[in-house]
């Protein structure tokens, strides 16, 4: 078999490089290495790939492609992250690399026959949706990012629906892990009680986030293209809803060291909770997330005294 995945340098993309080639698959990696944080950290991520020999890496700008490589499964990872930077003059690089990108790919494949497209959607669509979410809520982002993301769902959906494209899209509740982007909550909390520095909240500590580990995100996306199912939108959560000031106190716990917190003003777009319900997925993908909060901060606390400080 053979996949293509974008964004392959980044957090999750290059989780899931990784795992395809382990399960023997042939492995195309896109990335561009686009400037919302260092191409070194990038570059980290794939270093232990590049050298495979079923895998090839092409560098490149996902619109500046005139055909896309001929492959079974398409993992379309990349995108324009953060929801805070997604304002203003910023939402052009958002639609540019969210929405036109992805309808570039559903074009080109609606054209050459694929098993599975796999779209990376976010919790962001939600907005601040009743609890638990699930995949039938009103969906009402609020974050330009979120829209974004919300309109390569639809993109997605309507190429399926119109074109027979077999797209499957997940959305992901924060997920974390090693590797995981430095703009992050988990990732900024560890490094500065870690260095003994000050970790700047957003509000008052008190908000919920349901947070899932890389492992169960790869995972789900393995099932996804393993099912039968198409057309469809599936949370893809860890069960693991935390309020902010526990989340630092289980990392101080674990650090065996203080936090020092400053509490700032709420960013805009930032959603209040999120809380996954993920029976959808459990019944249709036979997926269940395995790692809890806890296990995953112990893995990522340890990834990060490895490696955090040469990144």
């Amino acid at each position: 078999m053979k996949a293509l995945v974008t964004g392959c340098a980044g957090f999750i993309g290059s989780h899931i490089t990784e795992s395809l080639l382990k399960e023997g698959y042939e492995v195309i990696g896109i990335d561009c290495f686009t400037d919302y944080y260092s191409r070194s950290i990038k570059e980290v991520n794939i270093a232990a790939v590049v050298e495979h020999e079923d895998f090839e890496f092409i560098e490149k700008d996902l619109l500046a492609i005139d055909g896309y490589p001929e492959v079974d499964y398409v993992f379309h990872q990349a995108a324009q992250a953060g929801v805070r930077a997604s304002w203003g003059s910023n939402f052009e690089v958002y639609t540019r690399n969210n929405i036109e990108a992805t309808q570039r790919l559903l074009e080109f494949y609606k054209e050459h026959e694929i098993k599975k497209l796999v779209y990376a959607s976010s919790s962001s669509v939600y907005g601040d949706a009743e609890l638990p979410m699930n995949e039938d809520s009103l969906l009402k982002p609020i974050s330009p990012y979120g829209v974004t993301k919300l309109a390569g769902e639809n993109l997605c959906y309507l190429y399926h629906k119109n074109f027979g494209v077999p797209t499957i899209s997940l959305r992901y509740f924060t997920v974390f892990g090693p590797r995981q982007r430095p703009d992050m909550a988990i990732h900024k909390f560890v490094k500065a009680i870690l260095n003994g520095e000050e970790i700047a909240v957003y509000g008052d500590g008190t908000q919920t986030r349901d947070f899932t580990y890389v492992e169960d995100a790869v995972e789900a996306n393995i099932s996804a293209v393993r099912s039968k199912v198409v057309g469809e939108v599936f949370n893809i959560g860890g069960g693991s809803r935390i309020k902010v000031n526990e989340l630092i106190e289980q990392i101080e716990e674990i650090a065996n060291k203080k936090a020092d917190i400053r509490y700032i003003e709420n960013q805009k777009g930032d959603v209040r909770d999120t809380w996954a319900d993920v029976s959808k997925a459990e019944k249709m993908l036979h997926w269940v997330p395995k790692v809890d909060i806890i296990s995953g901060l112990n893995r990522f606390i340890g990834w990060y005294k490895r490696y955090g400080t040469i990144i």
